[in-house]
């Protein structure tokens, strides 16, 4: 019961031990706690301020990644556009050019087809003339076997020829 109902000594020593543990706790402990509550207190707030500034810096980085990447996309298109229209030129002038060479072609095979044909009528020419006096001689050489034949024939000729 003496807890309960304290005497004066007991007050006075606890009063004293407290004072005591007070000073010292002031002298040595405080300070330091309250310092490094303060320094940690700093800390936070620069790693705070230091993220938040990491955070606008990934945004503008964000922001700068987004505007390459549209260029990019836009420059991919332009290429891709000016690829296809270099490749529709190439075809048109392959197309052109195909059909102005099958055209000469078609000139030089005409060409050659009307001269081999008038190389083939000449050579027709030539042989009907040629058939045609064997057929002559033969038929002349038929008719003409005998002497008096050849002399008629002759005579026959001479006056056509008075004639004309």
């Amino acid at each position: 019961m003496g807890l309960v109902t304290p005497d004066f000594g007991l007050v006075f020593w606890m009063l004293v031990t407290f004072g005591i543990v007070l000073f010292l706790l002031k002298k040595f402990a405080w300070k330091p706690i309250l310092q490094s509550l303060k320094e940690r207190e700093t800390s936070i707030e620069d790693a705070l301020k230091s993220a938040e500034k990491a955070r606008d810096e990934m945004a503008k980085i964000q922001a700068d990644n987004d505007k390459i990447l549209q260029q990019a996309k836009t420059e991919r298109e332009s290429l891709l556009k000016e690829a296809r229209e270099v490749k529709d030129k190439i075809i048109a002038d392959a197309k052109t050019e195909a059909t102005s060479e099958a055209a000469k072609i078609i000139v030089s095979a005409r060409r050659q087809i009307e001269s081999e044909k008038a190389t083939a009528l000449s050579q027709i020419r030539q042989e009907v003339v040629s058939l045609s006096v064997e057929i002559a001689e033969k038929i002349l050489r038929e008719n003409l076997k005998s002497d008096a034949r050849q002399t008629e024939f002759a005579s026959k000729l001479l006056k056509d020829i008075q004639l004309n």
